[in-house]
């Protein structure tokens, strides 16, 4: 692989654009990102000087001596540095500065106030390299009475807590608050390479950080952090390489945004236009579109759950299976369907059915939920634990994908009549009637075998249909559509933050429901796609995830060997 596809890849992978930063920052902090000038001044005469201009400062009361900072040992370093390079300490080319916040209930402190005052937070989302103001001003008073200081312009800031690793370089005068540390460097021209190494130090100064209650660095070991100085000259031809490599990768991230938002768009398109195909010959124009497609639509996992949704869609329609006269008629609904049993239905009465959204086949029905229900019910009050007594009961967590789970299981003290009333059995739906989420409310499982005579808890309802005109696994696709999550959705009140829909509101759910053979055939259909999809999906992350590794030992690789100078042209053709 050539250096240019593997930038390609790496700017393609999940998070690529950000491994990809890092992976310039650490060039740039070896020396890899740029050709070194043997006539360049060595690092060494600008730490002399840097030294010499902390000294003057000290001598005219500018600022004060502050301790020794230890030598540096070898077993310290964590790379070796270009000739003419220096290992230092940051406190040794800056004064380390923190920060204060005038009291907050002196109004002088604030009124009026025209020094700009930065927190942390005004660095939360900031994609600039030089800030500055913030959200609050201080006055001058506010500032002389407060352990806040006026930095000056270049200053580079740093959150030391709550969180650290901000990094920013003061545009102009300002203070901050408590929650920096800042270096302000001896010397003009340091301060973009220290504002990019910062960058690439963030990670490990927060994991040397401690802290109780938040993790903080304090000023002296702020001070006592190790960072590779280059020369001047080698230092300003880093920091114009970072600055160009950096918006290249910013518009390698708008360019994704932007390619996955019309893939997003097209993808809806497409997929709704099939969903809305009002016969089979609309339906078979619409997928041809796909088809000429698959390929690029469905390269990405969501792409899949679109496609998958669109399965559902289809199938409550009659649109996925030929339409098969001999399997009967779900007219006799009209005639002979009424629940027998639908209990706390708030003494609501049922409607009739509205105009039919779409046209279904001729020997298909539309019908309200309670039509085919033999009995709805609430679940139990009764508190319930682990400690296996009594009668198991369902709770919402054991509601999985449609599926009832036994891994968290609890069990409850139940009267025998109301073991016997709510007693469970294979082929009844329990639902979600409560819940704080309302993507959770109107979610349903299937019943199987395992769970016979298992109870439920109050906030599920049992549904118990009609065998002779319902399938319970056509019943739980339908509830699935868009079309049914929508007239779910649409009454679902608030209480007390929780989530709620009644029986009623469910007995009233309208749907299309074709004969009992084609309700198999379909379920038979949708279960044959959906494994399909599966498949589909687990290849596609199966490849991100190889494509991530990929892109993993590019930059590690990359960060170790030799340097990439001849090489950075290719990330621009890259972008």
């Amino acid at each position: 692989m050539n250096i240019r596809d593997g930038f390609e890849l790496l700017a393609t992978a999940p998070d690529g654009v950000a491994r990809l930063r890092e992976l310039i920052l650490s060039l740039a902090v070896q020396g890899k990102l740029v050709a070194q000038d043997s006539t360049d001044e060595p690092a060494s005469v600008l730490l002399e000087k840097a030294l010499a201009n902390k000294e003057r400062l000290i001598a005219e009361g500018s600022i004060r001596r502050d301790r020794v900072l230890p030598v540096i040992s070898e077993t310290e370093i964590p790379f070796p540095v270009p000739a003419g390079w220096e290992w230092i300490r940051l406190g040794t080319i800056g004064q380390i500065v923190g920060g204060g916040t005038p009291k907050s209930d002196v109004p002088e402190y604030w009124a009026n106030g025209d020094v700009p005052w930065l927190t942390p937070a005004d660095l939360y989302g900031f994609d600039g390299k030089r800030i500055c103001s913030g959200r609050r001003n201080i006055s001058r008073r506010g500032l002389a009475d407060s352990s806040a200081q006026l930095l000056p312009a270049g200053a580079v800031l740093f959150s030391s807590r709550a969180p650290i690793g901000y990094v920013a370089i003061a545009g102009n005068a300002l203070a901050t608050n408590q929650g920096f540390k800042s270096c302000v460097p001896y010397l003009d021209g340091l301060s973009d390479f220290l504002y990019w190494f910062l960058k690439s130090a963030a990670k490990s100064i927060d994991e040397a950080a401690s802290g109780t209650t938040f993790k903080e660095i304090s000023g002296g070991d702020f001070s006592k952090v190790l960072a590779p100085l280059p020369p001047l000259a080698e230092q300003a031809r880093i920091v114009a390489k970072v600055d160009e490599l950096m918006q290249l990768c910013d518009e390698l991230e708008a360019r994704g945004r932007l390619e996955a938002g019309q893939h997003a768009r097209l993808t809806a398109t497409l997929f709704d236009a099939l969903a809305a195909s009002e016969s089979s010959h609309a339906l078979a124009e619409n997928w041809a579109r796909v088809a000429a497609h698959f390929d690029l639509l469905l390269d990405r996992p969501e792409a899949v759950d679109a496609l998958e949704k669109t399965i559902l869609e289809l199938a409550v329609r009659g649109l996925l299976l030929p339409i098969d006269e001999r399997n009967g008629t779900t007219s006799l609904l009209d005639e002979t369907t009424t629940a027998t049993s639908v209990e706390q239905a708030d003494g609501a009465t049922d409607e009739s059915l509205n105009v039919a959204p779409y046209e279904i086949p001729s020997s298909w029905s539309w019908i309200r939920f309670g039509e085919i229900m033999r009995d709805l019910r609430y679940g139990t009050s009764a508190k319930c634990d682990y400690e296996v007594k009594g009668i198991p009961v369902l709770r919402i967590p054991n509601l999985k994908n449609g599926r009832i789970s036994t891994d968290d299981l609890k069990f409850g003290a139940l009267t025998p009549e109301e073991a016997a009333r709510l007693a469970l059995v294979p082929g009844d739906l329990l639902l979600i009637r409560s819940n704080g989420s309302a993507t959770l409310v109107g979610s349903a499982a299937l019943v199987g075998e395992a769970c016979r005579d298992f109870a439920f808890a109050g906030y599920l309802m049992r549904i118990r249909l009609r065998e002779d005109v319902a399938l319970p696994t056509y019943i739980l696709l339908a509830l699935e559509t868009e079309g049914v999550r929508t007239l779910i959705e649409g009454p679902i009140r608030t209480t007390s933050g929780v989530k709620n829909i009644n029986s009623t509101e469910v007995s009233r759910l309208q749907f299309p429901l074709p004969p009992l053979e084609t309700q198999r055939r379909i379920v038979d259909r949708v279960d044959d796609l959906r494994r399909l999809c599966a498949d589909l999906r687990e290849r596609l992350s199966a490849r991100q995830t190889c494509q991530t590794h990929f892109a993993e030992a590019l930059v590690g690789q990359a960060a170790s060997t030799a340097p990439l100078v001849a090489h950075t042209d290719d990330l621009a053709a890259a972008a």
